[in-house]
């Protein structure tokens, strides 16, 4: 019996100190990750959505430069495809033929960015070819710029806000990725 019990204390007092053992490398890592990531995001042009946008992220033990790089470029896709479809709801409720004409523009260059641009910046970036990786999220940027113009009126467009955070997302990947392609 008292084999047992000093048995199951030896146990205890192990998984215990392993236990320990693995909150503190954990910690470590998230403070390791926290300052990899506000290093990173200060050479952003827009450091506090930078950091907002990686944040949720830094948990994940390994983080590093291309890592970060391909999460925003993926936070990117996310959001121009969700803006895709709000465009396409937004087309299917509209009466105007003007404001139908600039969405249905503004859908044909969301689906260049999302179907053509982005998958294959992201595709360049996991390969190591960052210079087409920038090229590619750079220009998704400048068609993303595109739609906001096509919008008659004062009223001007209904997608200027997703047009804007998309834009800014893509300069924080595009700067990421120029960290990287420093070395």
């Amino acid at each position: 019996m008292q084999k047992t019990l000093t048995f199951l204390l030896l146990f205890l007092l192990l998984f215990l100190s392993v236990h320990l053992q693995l909150q503190c490398e954990a910690a470590a890592i998230n403070v390791d990750n926290d300052d990899l990531i506000e290093k990173i995001c200060r050479k952003t042009p827009f450091h506090d959505l930078c950091v907002a946008t990686l944040q949720p992220i830094a948990n994940t033990p390994g983080s590093n430069i291309k890592g970060l790089a391909s999460s925003v470029a993926n936070i990117v896709l996310g959001n121009a495809t969700d803006t895709l479809h709000y465009i396409e709801g937004l087309i299917k409720q509209t009466s105007d033929p003007k404001e139908e004409r600039a969405l249905a523009e503004c859908a044909e260059l969301y689906i260049s960015v999302v179907k053509y641009e982005l998958p294959q910046a992201i595709e360049a970036l996991s390969k190591g070819q960052y210079g087409f990786a920038n090229y590619g999220i750079s220009d998704a940027a400048k068609l993303v710029d595109q739609c906001d113009k096509g919008f008659p009126g004062k009223s001007g467009s209904p997608l200027s806000d997703r047009n804007k955070l998309i834009h800014s997302l893509s300069q924080i990947a595009v700067a990421i990725i120029n960290v990287l392609a420093k070395g």
